[in-house]
């Protein structure tokens, strides 16, 4: 089975040697420090350095094993029974979340530019004040769109307007393999937005290794919350990803993360290309993902045809699209496993239903 489902790093991506020595370095200087219970908000030293990336100060940084739980946090904390806005379709984890939490979650209009200002409008001048709004505006998961400058700046002056927190999850910003980085919302916003990312897409998801720079009132209340469920976090991990970085291992490290996956990425938009000129899908210029429309075939039956054709796929519906989309990720298969998966997902599409 050739999997375009699973939204991982490539196992190449993986900087193994380093981090095992990272990892060794940090438990024979801070041993004491990383193998007990911890400040539940995370390692400090990672902490300052990530409150120096972001130009805040540091108590607005929390550390979380890995962002998803941080989100789980904040949505315990803020969307219980509450009004919830997010892009449409988005990313299926926090949908259900969300949803076992009883948020009402309402999608809104995205295009090729991401999510529509107007549609973010329309939805905070009627019913409930949301909890907050949830975005992924670089390289959307699932869709792998990025949300233009202009719309970031609307965005960020809608939001201010209506006094309503935007939460931006941004774990693909940096796996970037063309074109001009665009200033995050937390940027533009003078800091009044909440961000969250992690090391997951950019060293290694084992790490679990997530943050978020939050209101620092907020961010007490995460924490509180982090400490009555896990007392104390994965210092070890976090102590390791500090020694990675401190080293100047980041920046090279990434670089080759953005080659190595810059490379599937190319080989699926030309595979694609050449088997489905057919379908619509966005091209993304970084990230891990592209969106398929397949006009009017359903997703659902085709991704049974293409199991038993050996190729697999996420179906659009899973992140609240429409019933003719999917998610491909190139993130974790070879090229040459690329060229042979849509080869296979072209012939099961072409069998008459």
């Amino acid at each position: 089975m050739i999997s375009f489902a699973r939204g991982i790093p490539a196992p190449e991506c993986l900087p193994v040697d380093d981090l095992a020595d990272c990892a060794r370095v940090a438990l024979e200087r801070d041993g004491k420090t990383i193998l007990s219970y911890g400040a539940s908000s995370g390692y400090g030293p990672l902490r300052e350095w990530l409150g120096a990336r972001h130009d805040v100060d540091p108590a607005r940084i929390f550390i979380t094993n890995g962002s998803l739980q941080g989100f789980v946090f904040l949505a315990q904390r803020l969307a219980v029974g509450k009004r919830v806005l997010v892009e449409r379709p988005t990313y299926d984890r926090p949908l259900k979340i969300l949803r076992e939490l009883g948020a009402d979650v309402v999608g809104l209009h995205c295009d090729d530019e991401g999510l529509d200002p107007d549609a973010l409008e329309a939805a905070l001048e009627k019913g409930e004040k949301p909890a907050f709004v949830y975005l992924i505006p670089t390289f959307q998961n699932p869709s792998g769109r990025t949300l233009s400058e202009e719309r970031r700046l609307r965005i960020v002056e809608i939001a201010r307007e209506h006094e309503v927190l935007v939460l931006e999850d941004d774990p693909y910003g940096l796996v970037r393999f063309e074109g001009e980085a665009l200033p995050s919302l937390f940027e533009l916003s003078g800091g009044e937005t909440a961000y969250s990312s992690s090391f997951s897409k950019t060293i290694a998801p084992g790490l679990r290794v997530g943050w978020f720079v939050l209101p620092e009132p907020l961010a007490r209340e995460l924490e509180l919350a982090a400490n009555g469920t896990y007392i104390g976090p994965v210092l070890l991990g976090q102590a390791a990803a500090h020694e990675f970085v401190s080293r100047g291992l980041f920046e090279p490290n990434l670089e080759r993360v953005r080659e190595l996956l810059g490379m599937r990425r190319d080989a699926m938009l030309t595979a694609l290309d050449r088997e489905l000129p057919e379908i619509r899908i966005t091209r993304p210029e970084g990230g891990y993902f592209l969106w398929a429309e397949l006009g009017g075939v359903d997703a659902t039956e085709l991704l049974a045809r293409a199991e038993a054709a050996g190729v697999t796929f996420v179906k659009g519906t899973d992140f609240d699209g429409e019933p003719d989309t999917l998610r491909l990720a190139y993130s974790f298969v070879s090229v040459d496993e690329i060229a042979e998966g849509v080869s296979r997902l072209a012939a099961a599409l072409a069998v008459p239903v």
